[in-house]
């Protein structure tokens, strides 16, 4: 005698004659598993071109291309300059302003930052600490990554001391600020007009040197940033450089974002 599982219509391997054999659930799910698999991998394959998307590659490319912006920008800004000032040589050869008006006129260019400025200065450097660095002083942690590298806060600190310490300008790396200029890091790189720096940074102002010094002792946040200089190493540094000429403010003096009150 058959045991019934044995018999066709219990779905053994045997099928009665005549009749479709039945397809089972298990033999399609492993189909679908199959063409899932494959689904993803063309997916990995066209998203990564055909190159190893675990590697850094990507983001070495798009580290080249903010530097080549970058440069494209500072070439942008010194044809800006020069045109500028040939405008200005045109205009001022036939101007009809009167001589009050060419001094008033002056007068708001240099307080704009857009004409050149000479005078005593100084500059402040800020540097990032040894990546090796610890605690140099008892009854401090040792330091985590974030303690050894320049914010945006620190440079802030030191371009808003100056100004209070009475500079007349102010220059950070190679550009003039004006008072539209907006010092921001991402990450440990600082963006100043639309141009990429690394540390070392560098902030130079024209004024009293010494009012100048005063101004950064007497600021809240950079004796904070001592604190960081004395026990892990950040960089710091202040030095006198006589008399220098600092550059006017050659790029475009546009609002992108803020809008004047009305």
């Amino acid at each position: 005698m058959r045991n019934s599982a044995d018999s066709p219509g219990n779905g053994s391997t045997g099928s009665a004659p005549g009749r479709p054999t039945r397809v089972r659930p298990m033999r399609i799910l492993t189909v679908g598993v199959f063409a899932l698999a494959g689904l993803i991998f063309f997916t990995s394959f066209d998203t990564a071109k055909g190159t190893d998307i675990r590697t850094d590659a990507s983001l070495l490319r798009l580290s080249d291309l903010i530097q080549q912006r970058s440069h494209k920008n500072g070439q942008l800004d010194e044809s800006n300059a020069a045109l500028r000032r040939e405008v200005e040589e045109l205009a001022g050869a036939d101007s009809g302003r009167s001589t009050t008006e060419d001094r008033r006129l002056a007068a708001l260019e240099h307080s704009a930052g857009t004409e050149e400025i000479k005078g005593k200065a100084l500059t402040v450097t800020l540097n990032d600490a040894p990546p090796n660095a610890t605690a140099k002083l008892p009854g401090y942690p040792e330091p985590q990554p974030d303690y050894l590298v320049i914010h945006q806060q620190d440079l802030q600190a030191v371009v808003n001391a100056l100004w209070q310490g009475g500079a007349e300008g102010i220059k950070v790396m190679d550009q003039r600020l004006i008072s539209t200029s907006a010092v921001r890091c991402v990450g440990n790189t600082l963006i100043l007009q639309g141009r990429v720096y690394s540390p070392p940074y560098k902030i130079q102002a024209v004024g009293d040197p010494q009012k100048l010094r005063n101004a950064l002792a007497a600021s809240k946040a950079i004796q904070n940033y001592m604190v960081y200089v004395d026990v892990y190493g950040l960089g710091w540094k202040v030095t006198d450089d006589g008399t220098v000429t600092l550059p006017g403010y050659s790029g475009t003096v546009d609002l992108h974002y803020a809008q004047p009150v009305e």
